[in-house]
């Protein structure tokens, strides 16, 4: 099966630092500019090194903070991953994408003690039509890069520049020869939320993303990602995209996008 990324060698030092190296495949290839990789699958390797981290049966992780340093070199890179604040209960911990010498991401997990709420839980954020009810869609050809090509796409009528819902899949691996959790599959995706009801015209405005925060009311399940999303901009060159998370058993938490728009020569 085709991946993402290639896994090339890991070293872990006596305090448990682990440094993985990597080396991205075409898939990975971003859609702003050929040279560098997609956010989406980048978010996704990291999540790998995240999930795999020194894992505990009595904490998972409840929110990814990932903020973007530069461009993401499709280059050979190491992801370096160490615990920030050890903990019973919480736990915060930290995994670095560099390329070059340079750091282009860094990914903070908080690891949360899980127990049984079942009797209190509740969602509020509306249930959305599953990917089987909605049509094949070919709108994200307006999009550049092997990730892009990589994916699936499905929508409805609803969907207009600045709102609606898709839902997305893809037939690879994160990582050539390991199995992918869903977890890292769909975390592996979650990004491309900014691309799929844009206000303004790719080509003639870049609105970029600086970060992404995903927050997990519960771990993901299956292959589908269902996003229900906003996007606003402001006045002075910001914006936002905000997303719902689903699978297909349905909410499974939210994301957040701050981006900077700008004019293209």
């Amino acid at each position: 099966m085709a991946a993402y990324y290639r896994f090339i060698s890991r070293d872990i030092d006596e305090s448990g630092v682990s440094v993985a190296h990597y080396e991205p495949l075409l898939p990975a290839q971003g859609a702003w500019n050929a040279h560098e990789q997609h956010m989406a699958p980048a978010t996704g390797v990291l999540c790998a090194e995240l999930e795999a981290f020194q894992p505990r049966s009595d904490l998972r992780i409840g929110r990814v903070g990932l903020d973007i340093l530069g461009l993401i070199p499709l280059q050979p890179f190491t992801i370096t991953t160490k615990v920030l604040r050890p903990g019973k209960t919480i736990e915060l911990i930290e995994a670095t994408m560099a390329s070059n010498g340079r750091a282009c991401i860094v990914a903070r997990a908080w690891r949360m003690q899980i127990s049984d709420t079942s009797a209190i839980a509740g969602v509020e954020d509306r249930a959305i039509a599953q990917p089987a009810k909605m049509e094949d869609w070919t709108g994200m050809k307006q999009w550049a890069g092997g990730f892009i090509e990589s994916m699936q796409f499905k929508t409805d009528a609803a969907r207009r520049a600045g709102r609606g819902v898709v839902w997305m899949n893809n037939d690879l691996d994160m990582v050539e020869g390991q199995a992918t959790s869903s977890f890292v599959h769909l975390m592996g995706m979650v990004d491309t939320a900014n691309g799929i009801v844009p206000r303004a015209t790719p080509g003639e405005w870049a609105f970029p993303n600086l970060d992404l925060h995903i927050d997990l009311l519960r771990l993901p399940q299956g292959q589908w990602l269902g996003l229900d999303t906003c996007q606003q901009y402001g006045s002075d060159g910001i914006g936002l995209t905000s997303s719902v998370l689903h699978d297909e058993v349905g909410v499974f938490g939210r994301s957040e996008q701050i981006l900077t728009l700008r004019p293209m020569a």
